[in-house]
């Protein structure tokens, strides 16, 4: 296929999927269907599309953890307070046996909050018309290079800044170029790992809705896309809890065995 075929049947995809989510238009705001719309903030281009669905996400986290803890009650709790007790409790013995009681502790607050926040963003794009914030690059780079911050701040409180530089002259000087790659490859694929995930979602769950026609919900249309939304919601949940879980592997790249030395 040559470089045009292939640029023309792009534009093809696109201008479907466009018309799909047209089609699928329930609130009739422009900007939910605007891929190509951007905002210009101080010469950096923002998609309008996905700051309303960071803030619908922000929103819905916010939210459940209102209802989760708005009657708390030690003896006889409510099925919302059961089940953040459940999700931290789950999350808790991950982040306690990976990072100690010291460093889970200082950790396990803004772990819960990745996931909880992923697995909502994720989840939007399920709704027809809207679409997860972390199906744009950019919000789950900016997710990633939270995680690089947390790595370092960790790494530099629990090593020192002696400690923390010699890291990447371990075991020989040499591996320093090594240590520079992996460095830049962590955010990278942090990011793109779940970026291409729910990116990838979004677009086939848009594709079998635009398939399906009036004949079509009977006899296979239908339930084919009502299984693939189900296996989208798996993933969007698995998603959330890789990413917790690989940002949990590489703070204790850099502050555990430290940690461990102390004690």
């Amino acid at each position: 296929m040559s470089a045009a075929a292939g640029a023309a049947q792009a534009a093809e995809h696109h201008d479907m999927l466009h018309q799909v989510e047209m089609n699928l238009n329930l609130w009739n705001i422009p900007l939910f269907t605007d891929y190509d719309k951007y905002w210009n903030i101080m010469g950096l281009s923002i998609s309008p599309r996905t700051m309303i669905m960071t803030w619908i996400a922000m929103a819905l986290v916010l939210l459940f953890a209102w209802v989760c803890t708005k009657d708390q009650n030690v003896r006889s709790p409510g099925k919302a307070q059961a089940t953040f007790e459940l999700l931290w409790e789950f999350l808790g013995g991950q982040v306690f046996t990976n990072l100690g009681n010291k460093l889970g502790a200082a950790l396990m607050p803004i772990i819960v909050t990745f996931f909880i926040y992923i697995a909502f963003a994720n989840l939007l794009g399920l709704v027809p018309t809207l679409s997860s914030p972390t199906a744009d690059k950019n919000t789950t780079l900016g997710l990633a290079l939270i995680v690089v911050l947390l790595i370092h701040y960790h790494g530099l409180k629990a090593n020192g800044l002696g400690g923390h530089i010699g890291h990447y002259f371990q075991p020989f000087k040499v591996f320093v170029v090594i240590h520079v790659i992996e460095e830049i490859a962590r955010p990278v694929t942090l990011a793109f790992r779940l970026y291409g995930n729910i990116f990838a979602g979004e677009v086939l769950i848009a594709v079998l809705l635009g398939l399906i026609n009036a004949s079509a919900y009977v006899f296979g249309g239908f339930i084919p896309s009502v299984i693939w939304l189900a296996f989208s919601v798996f993933v969007g949940f698995v998603q959330a809890f890789v990413f917790s879980m690989l940002t949990i592997a590489y703070v204790s790249q850099f502050a555990v065995h430290e940690e461990a030395d102390h004690h």
